[in-house]
């Protein structure tokens, strides 16, 4: 799977997004600042990194599904700029087919768990009512290992640790009311088995990438 550049994602999308934005004045600014509480939904794909060895035709294998969830955040304007920190906790529809469990998808026959961020963004306003931004921290994802050849899932899982970055825009749709939508892309670079006694195994190196584009309606208090 091939990487994105991340300075074509952090800079071109954020400008891309603007330019379907008309520019107008009003009387009152909305107030990009304060806390926030909002949902999410969107795509999610997951699969094996570039680095991931495919003499077996099958490590390239990749899940697609639905996210969900939600977060919350702090940001600060500082003008005509904003700085904030976030956390987020989604849920994810993706997972594998019906394939031979010890070859598929790098790991197993797997579906994917909840997902754990939390990092800070950086914006400029692009008109009094329009945030560009970009963002970037630690995600923590779990996937759910499926059981041998039938449906249900075991207690096993593999949790996994890695970075995100992102772009996105933001428009104030009320006084206290906001809607967004956003690219990010996250990578996971080590790993760790969760046994169902509720022991784990040592930590261990794997190549996951994500790629997400979601949309979130939020309100400011």
């Amino acid at each position: 799977m091939r990487k994105p550049s991340f300075a074509t994602i952090l800079i071109a999308s954020p400008i891309a997004l603007a330019a379907a934005t008309p520019a107008f004045a009003q009387d009152t600014n909305p107030v990009f600042t304060g806390p926030r509480v909002e949902a999410t939904l969107g795509y999610d794909h997951v699969g094996a990194g570039s680095s991931v060895d495919n003499n077996n035709g099958r490590d390239d294998q990749s899940i697609d599904g639905l996210l969900y969830g939600g977060g919350v955040g702090y940001d600060v304007a500082l003008g005509g700029a904003l700085v904030g920190v976030e956390g987020e906790l989604t849920g994810s529809t993706a997972k594998s087919g019906r394939r031979d469990y010890t070859t598929n998808f790098g790991f197993g026959r797997v579906k994917q768990g909840r997902d754990l961020y939390i990092g800070a963004r950086a914006g400029i306003l692009a008109n009094p009512q329009t945030l560009l931004y970009v963002k970037g921290g630690y995600t923590n994802a779990r996937l759910n290992v499926l059981a041998g050849s039938t449906s249900q899932t075991t207690d096993t899982d593999f949790d996994l640790d890695g970075y995100r970055v992102g772009a996105g825009v933001e428009r104030a749709v009320g006084p206290n009311s906001y809607a967004k939508i956003e690219y990010r892309y996250s990578n996971y670079s080590r790993g760790q088995l969760d046994y169902a006694n509720g022991g784990a195994s040592s930590r261990f190196d794997v190549d996951t990438d994500r790629h997400q584009v979601v949309a979130s309606y939020g309100f400011r208090f």
